[in-house]
Order: C-alpha cells, then sequence, then structure tokens
C-alpha cells in the first residue's frame, strides 16, 4: 500500500516523509504519541507558545536547511542569549567577554587571555574526559562556577566519567558577542513548532497513538520500506543491551505577571539547585501572548530507564560500543532505514536531523 512507513513523526520522520511525497512516494506516518512533532511539540497557552519538552532554536549556516524550513513557517528574529547564575551572580553564556568581565573585571580579550592561561591544564596529549576538557580551554574559575556542579546534575556523573566531546560545542570567544550560536540563520517558528509540523506534513497520512511494536509485523508488510526513528536498541529487541540517555522531568507553572525572568533561558550552575534551567517561554515569541501571565518551566535533570522519554545519548565508550553493534545489523538491514537521534544514537541539532534526513533520502535510504 505505501512506499515508506515512517515511524516516528518527529523531525527526521516528518523531513523523510515531505522529501519521499514531493519525489511521488505515497508515506504513511505513525507515532506512539498521542501528537506529532517529537520533541520539538509546541502548546498554545494563554497565546504563549509553550516548548513541552525542552526549549528548541533554530539555527543553521546551510542555506537550502534554511531555505526548506521557510518553506513551512515564518521565522522570527530569535536570538538565544542564555544567562548562567551561581549563588546570586549572572554570567553570560556563551564564554565571552562579558563571562570573563563578571568572572574576573577583565575588559579585554588580552586581559581575559590571560587569566585564562594561569590558570588552565596544559596536557601534551589530547584531554580524556570532560574535566580536562574543560579545564584545558578555560581553565579553574569558570569550570569550578559555571561548568562542574552543572554537569554533575545534568549527567548524574563526575565530569571525570564523562567524553570530552559534550563540553566542544560550548562556544568560548573573546568578544562582547553573546549570541550562543554561530550561525547565519537563527529563530523559532511564528506560531508555535507544531504548526510548522502540521505543514510539513500536508497531505500525507499520519496516525497518532499507534505503537509500532505491538504490531509490527502487519506494519512491516504494509510498505515497501520502513523508515525507523525510534530507539535502534529497541528495534533490535536489545539483544546486545540497553543504550542510556539523560532523561528530564519538567515542572510548569503559569504565573500571573507579564515578565518572571526577563530572559528565555536562565542557566542554574550551583549544585544547591536542582533544576539546570528555568526557561520562560513568552520571551522565544511574545507576538500573541496575554498581558500579565506567563509561563516557566524548570528543567530537572532525571534517572533513565526504558519507559522514560530520551533526550540526550550519553556517548561514553561502553555506550559507543553497544551502539556499533547495532549499527553493524542496521548497516546490514536493506529494508529499513535508521535516522534522528535515537536511531543514530548521537547528539543532533535540528537542523543536524533535516540533514541526515534529506542525505538519506537522497542515497536511497543506505545505512552505512
Amino acid at each position: 500500500m505505501y512506499d515508506y512507513l515512517i515511524v516516528g513523526a518527529g523531525m527526521f520522520g516528518t523531513t523523510f516523509a515531505r522529501l519521499a511525497t514531493d519525489a511521488g512516494k505515497k508515506c504513511l506516518v505513525i507515532d506512539k504519541r498521542e501528537h506529532i512533532a517529537g520533541n520539538c511539540f509546541s502548546k498554545e497557552t494563554h497565546g504563549i507558545h509553550q516548548h513541552i519538552y525542552g526549549p528548541h532554536i533554530f539555527h543553521t549556516n546551510d542555506a537550502d536547511i534554511w531555505e526548506y524550513v521557510n518553506r513551512f513557517a515564518e521565522f522570527n528574529t530569535f536570538v538565544n542569549r542564555p544567562i548562567a547564575i551561581n549563588n546570586g551572580k549572572a554570567y553570560s553564556l556563551p564564554f565571552s567577554m562579558y563571562t570573563f568581565n563578571a568572572m574576573w573585571g577583565v575588559t579585554t580579550p588580552q586581559e581575559a587571555m590571560a587569566k585564562i592561561e594561569e590558570q588552565r591544564l596544559k596536557l601534551d596529549r589530547e584531554p580524556a574526559n570532560l574535566e580536562e576538557q574543560a579545564l584545558s580551554l578555560v581553565g579553574t574559575d569558570i569550570y569550578n562556577t559555571l561548568i562542574r556542579d552543572y554537569t554533575k546534575k545534568q549527567w548524574k556523573k563526575d565530569p571525570k566519567e564523562l567524553p570530552a566531546s559534550i563540553i566542544k560545542r560550548l562556544p568560548v570567544r573573546l568578544t562582547w558577542d553573546n549570541n550562543y550560536f554561530f550561525d547565519k540563520y537563527q529563530g523559532i517558528p511564528v506560531g508555535g513548532y507544531t504548526a510548522m509540523f502540521e505543514q510539513m506534513l500536508d497531505g500525507i497520512e499520519v496516525r497518532t497513538n499507534v505503537d509500532y511494536f505491538a504490531d509490527k509485523e502487519n506494519f512491516d508488510a504494509m510498505a515497501d520500506k520502513v523508515v525507523f526513528t525510534g530507539k535502534i536498541d529497541e528495534y533490535y529487541g536489545f539483544q546486545f543491551g540497553e543504550l542510556e540517555y539523560r532523561s528530564l522531568k519538567f515542572e510548569t507553572e503559569v504565573i500571573d505577571v507579564d515578565n518572571y525572568q526577563g530572559n528565555a533561558v536562565i542557566n542554574y550552575n550551583s549544585a544547591d539547585v536542582p533544576w539546570t534551567r528555568m526557561i520562560e517561554h513568552k520571551h522565544f515569541d511574545d507576538s500573541t501572548a496575554e498581558k500579565n501571565k506567563t509561563i516557566i518551566t524548570k528543567e530537572i535533570p532525571d534517572e533513565w530507564d526504558r519507559d522514560k522519554t530520551p533526550y540526550y545519548p550519553i556517548g561514553d565508550e561502553k555506550n559507543t560500543e553497544i551502539f556499533k553493534k547495532y549499527r553493524e545489523l542496521a548497516n546490514a538491514d536493506e529494508n529499513v532505514i535508521f535516522g534522528g537521534r535515537l536511531a543514530e544514537y548521537r547528539y543532533y541539532d535540528m537542523h543536524q536531523v533535516i540533514g541526515s534526513a534529506m542525505s538519506k533520502f537522497k542515497r536511497g535510504g543506505f545505512n552505512g
């Protein structure tokens, strides 16, 4: 009946479905959740578009990907400028001259660099873990104030136990530019992400509240190929063991004020605060927000088990070795295309998920 059965209506599955449909293919998209858009799902309350599964700021340097998403939504000009608070003092993220000024009182790049160089861990090899990576980049003061305890909260692991690659995502710059991303194109869809996904799936058959594994044999028989965007270890029955993720809990509150924290994203970096960050959703786009209403969400790291929502892959040595075994099975499977954060077990930004879907579609779904 279908050319493609697409399991998961998140960014990878939706992009693949759109590309395939535009190429004349017939697709069926199913999702276990009651809604489309995966973790990008947004919901309107009091005229405020809540990011239900954590903040999503679209950013890319790829003009083709930017042109693609603008087919389905108008994007505002939101720029992410998060703040970090530790013991009542505010620091700018990413690490910039604003951060170094708040930390040391310096006002020139030369002074900042001298402070970092004085404290920086100097190695004659590549950093072996997150702590070494951070100390070699920014030294002890910034590590102890803004990285160490936040990392322990976020990952429930000592920074010495985490791979160095995690901290490489954090921009460091010796300018007074506090734009978190370097990308040329940035913004959030006006009207929320869910509306954008609805446009992406226009004309495509979608079924929600459907558990693929509850009727896998029949679903597989409905299409020439399956596009699977869920957990790759679950697809293969956890036969090599379970891959680990960080999960999250969200505490959301509607507050009868116009402005609660003055910024969309504020991180809380000290060990005595249980949440890692607080989101005030109206600062992403307040164009339709009711007056004297705001919505905040506290984001709290949660222990992982297979029944919880997976957010961040833990790409340590143990999990990487497990994933390699699953990837070998996937590469040999000509009838299933694996794509997205969970199926590829890697941290992807939204534009990278779209890029992966575009690439795999162009290559005919080759997994290798």
